[in-house]
């Protein structure tokens, strides 16, 4: 080979690792990315939803997945609406995703009407058994598993707190959603306690007008309190429902701290962020490849106490020592 042909190969492999180097960019950049759907209860502008969304992406993006690089996540919000539910549950189905992670029993129910395929990764779930959701709790089966909110006995932990903060409440009015069947468990679960000796009845949680009449009849009674339970109608009016119980002084319990932060007096339930995360734990398995039946469904191992201490002087109530030391938080 003469020095003139060596020159033009040598010069020919030095420059070909450059003229690569472009296109296993352009390769990286357009590589498939792995599309996630999303079906939240709330409205879009809900910042406590907000909020956890923000964790679940951290959490992904923990796990190696980004969505300037190897992940789609189309989110759909539901707002508490039935009719949303079923016609976003349509519409992400018909996007093909690799999972859909949802935070509603109802929207649980709608996307396995569309697909009984597709995976999905729930989180707020409160009976996926008795729902008919999953099979059991241990072996889900079928295309769902996640993280249920609490357990139903959590409903006489809630009527032990209102005693325990306003000792003088001889009757409660448990708010229920009616629009679900864990309506009912919860407040089987509240009946249980028995002891405590408060009367209960019951306001059904259906639309805002009548909630309003129900907790202004409820408060023309001595000695009230409100129980909060767990439900869509709950989910998207918390500032409505702690608006009711300080405007009719009566002393309440709710199962979230979203109640606490929007005007509540005091929530015992599980930390939601914290379970956007783990939700995203489940997403990043059945991503890689693990099926959902194989997960089980898992319940919270923490919940925290918020006490909001400025309600509690707006309804001239002191909140006991042993209550406040007990407290995750209080707000004052």
């Amino acid at each position: 080979m003469n020095r003139r042909a060596f020159m033009s190969l040598l010069g020919g492999a030095a420059a070909a690792p450059s003229a690569l180097w472009p296109l296993a960019g352009v390769a990286q950049q357009g590589q498939a990315k792995r599309r996630v759907g999303m079906l939240m209860n709330a409205a879009a502008d809900d910042p406590e939803s907000l909020i956890r969304i923000a964790a679940f992406r951290q959490r992904l993006n923990e796990l190696g997945w980004s969505e300037e690089r190897n992940l789609r996540l189309d989110i759909r919000w539901g707002a508490g609406q039935s009719e949303r539910f079923r016609r976003f549950a349509k519409e992400l189905v018909a996007l093909a995703p690799e999972v859909i992670f949802v935070n509603a029993s109802a929207i649980v129910a709608a996307l396995q009407q569309e697909s009984r395929s597709i995976p999905i990764v729930f989180t707020g779930v409160i009976d996926p058994v008795g729902a008919g959701l999953v099979a059991s709790l241990a072996r889900p089966g079928g295309n769902s598993t996640g993280y249920i909110a609490f357990e139903y006995a959590i409903g006489a932990k809630w009527l032990e707190l209102l005693k325990e903060l306003a000792p003088e409440v001889t009757r409660a009015a448990v708010l229920r959603d009616h629009a679900i069947a864990a309506g009912i468990g919860q407040f089987a679960a509240i009946q249980a306690v028995g002891p405590v000796g408060i009367d209960l009845s019951v306001i059904g949680m259906e639309d805002v007008s009548a909630i309003e009449r129900a907790v202004a009849e409820f408060a023309r009674g001595r000695k009230g309190g409100l129980v909060v339970t767990a439900g869509p109608f709950a989910t998207n009016h918390p500032a409505l429902i702690a608006t009711l119980a300080t405007r009719y002084k009566l002393p309440a319990v709710y199962p979230f701290r979203y109640f606490v932060d929007a005007g509540g007096l005091l929530s015992y339930g599980p930390d939601l962020k914290s379970q956007f995360r783990v939700g995203a734990d489940y997403v990043n398995r059945i991503l890689k490849g693990e099926k959902p039946a194989d997960l089980p469904v898992q319940a919270p191992t923490k919940y925290e106490l918020v006490i909001n201490l400025k309600t509690a002087k707006t309804l001239g109530l002191d909140v006991p020592s042993t209550l406040l030391a007990r407290a995750d938080e209080v707000i004052e």
